[in-house]
């Protein structure tokens, strides 16, 4: 049987890498960015077409693929003029990739399938590294049949595909993850932050915390960067104010709140507007050095 064609849309570092991959074992790709040089860096592999708009890449298309930013961008290049819901094939499917609000890629997926096509949200674990070897862990959901289908698509691109039951479901748990892990990140820094102003040998507190059940991997980061000024976790403060921000709307939408992640929110928004959004999470540690009364 011949491959199918695989429409992506995002060919950001993640994204980039898993065209290559994609290219790497035969599949088609039709692609948009609007970093020209990432498609012409993809065009020049072979096998693989530029669209001029999500419309005609969906048309083109028998899976559409998304890596971009934000639930604002999916919504966007689904419901724009000459969006991806005008074009996308009966018996199609739209696979998101990113990091979105529940709410809204249900929504997505409810108009979808009006037309006849289906959705899955697949979140993604580990790095870009992985995604240029097809080694991703993949956090998939939707329809039951619809994620049966494409199985073998998400298998090509990820070592470890999990099912995790309705549509919305990954992004779920990808939001929980991200707010569990940001918010020990944010707090962890905020603790070499508390000694730095006490007087406290950061080091020293490190040897104490880092011997107890508080410690982690995520201790070691905020450690390399507070106590020896290494910056190495790769996850900027402007993505994780973005998912906390989602984790928060997550709670509101299902008619509650997390105190605990409005915190962190507030923290990271504090931090990028202070222009440290490009920074990774731990570097939030000078901010919290730097913030007076």
């Amino acid at each position: 049987m011949s491959k199918p064609v695989i429409g992506f849309i995002g060919l950001g570092l993640m994204g980039g890498n898993m065209v290559e991959n994609l290219q790497k074992r035969g599949f088609h790709v039709n692609v948009m960015d609007l970093n020209k040089d990432a498609v012409a860096t993809v065009l020049a592999r072979g096998n693989a077409t530029e669209a001029s708009t999500p419309k005609e890449l969906a048309a083109a298309s028998d899976i559409v693929q998304l890596c971009v930013t934000t639930s604002e961008v999916v919504e966007k290049l689904v419901y724009g003029d000459n969006g991806i819901l005008e074009g996308i094939k009966q018996g199609s499917v739209l696979i998101d990739f990113g990091t979105s609000i529940p709410a809204s890629t249900q929504k997505i997926g409810a108009d979808l399938a009006q037309k006849g096509a289906g959705m899955l949200d697949a979140p993604l674990g580990r790095t870009p590294a992985h995604a240029k070897d097809g080694l991703l862990n993949i956090m998939a959901a939707g329809d039951k049949a619809t994620f049966d289908k494409y199985e073998p698509i998400l298998k090509e691109q990820g070592e470890n595909v999990f099912y995790l039951g309705k549509l919305g479901s990954g992004h779920v748990t990808k939001l929980i993850n991200n707010f569990m892990g940001m918010t020990t990140v944010t707090a962890m820094s905020q603790a070499f932050a508390a000694a730095e102003l006490a007087g406290v040998d950061r080091a020293q507190l490190y040897e104490i915390m880092s011997a107890g059940p508080s410690n982690s991997p995520f201790m070691k980061f905020c450690k390399n960067y507070a106590v020896d000024g290494v910056s190495d976790l790769g996850f900027s403060m402007n993505n994780a104010n973005k998912d906390l921000r989602y984790f928060v709307q997550m709670m509101s939408d299902m008619g509650t709140r997390s105190l605990v992640a409005e915190g962190t929110s507030t923290s990271l928004q504090a931090a990028v507007e202070a222009g440290m959004g490009e920074g990774n999470v731990p570097e939030i540690y000078d901010y919290f050095v730097g913030l007076k009364k």
